[in-house]
């Protein structure tokens, strides 16, 4: 009998967010699927999702087994079915996994949804060509979960990652008396609106230890980019003309990217 895994306390926690954090968002069973990110994702190169996709869509994905890792909602399993794959998909919240699955019957699209956790994957050894890491790393126990993501890949499997990111030297500018007690909450207002920001009690940002044991397993990089300097941290991310200029500032001042980026986007293959 396949049966699940107790939870930490960290897993626990996350869980009872989801759940709540599903019930608010049921309205989007009523809305329509956007597939715009498939038809021209160049067209958003400020933008790492669209840029994400951007590759994913210059991948030959037809027939090929494909993981998502914390798949949410299930925007990408379907965006990735869509383009062809066989796609495998699991979460920790089995509210969102209704969610996804109801979204993904309702377009057509064979999915295999699952619950688990990151750190205790129920897949075979060696099972996927491209495994997929969108905003999840940052929840989860990385050197556990990175042990997971290599022991289910193929060998030279494709990685892709698109995750909030601040170097340490960053983040201590951010933590310290002024900026959290005077200038956050009011950046806070101007990003977020009224809404309370979908941030959960134990994330946290990845810094540049934790994608140095990220990416021990990994070699023959393809791409590196970095995103939102100034964007989501003191401008909203509506804002495209700033959200472009924002991202030329990265690209001119490429060496200093990794220290002013708040959003790092890459692939590479996975080494067995």
């Amino acid at each position: 009998m396949n049966m699940k895994p107790e939870l930490t306390e960290r897993q626990q926690r996350e869980l009872d967010y989801h759940r709540e954090h599903a019930k608010k968002h049921g309205a989007i069973l009523a809305e329509p699927f956007s597939w715009d990110v498939l038809l021209n994702p160049g067209r958003r190169w400020w933008n790492a999702y669209w840029q994400m996709y951007a590759y994913l869509v210059s991948c030959d994905l037809k027939g090929k087994d494909v993981l998502v890792v914390g798949c949410g909602f299930g925007d990408d399993a379907l965006r990735l079915a869509k383009l062809g794959a066989k796609v495998s998909a699991f979460d920790l919240s089995p509210d969102v996994l209704q969610i996804a699955r109801t979204l993904a019957a309702r377009e057509g699209l064979e999915i295999a949804f699952d619950e688990m956790p990151a750190e205790r994957m129920r897949y075979k050894d060696a099972s996927f060509d491209y495994v997929i890491c969108r905003d999840i790393l940052h929840h989860v126990n990385i050197p556990e979960t990175m042990s997971e993501i290599v022991r289910v890949a193929k060998p030279g499997a494709q990685f892709i990652v698109n995750e909030i990111y601040s170097h340490s030297i960053t983040e201590k500018v951010r933590r310290s008396s002024l900026v959290e007690s005077f200038l956050y909450p009011r950046m806070r207002r101007l990003i977020y609106g009224p809404e309370k920001p979908y941030i959960t009690e134990d994330e946290r940002k990845l810094n540049e230890s934790d994608l140095a044991e990220i990416t021990k397993p990994l070699q023959a990089r393809r791409f590196e980019k970095h995103f939102n300097f100034l964007v989501t941290r003191i401008i909203p991310e509506q804002s495209e003309l700033f959200a472009k200029i924002d991202r030329i500032l990265l690209i001119l001042f490429k060496p200093m990217a990794p220290f002013l980026a708040g959003r790092i986007l890459f692939s590479a293959q996975i080494v067995k």
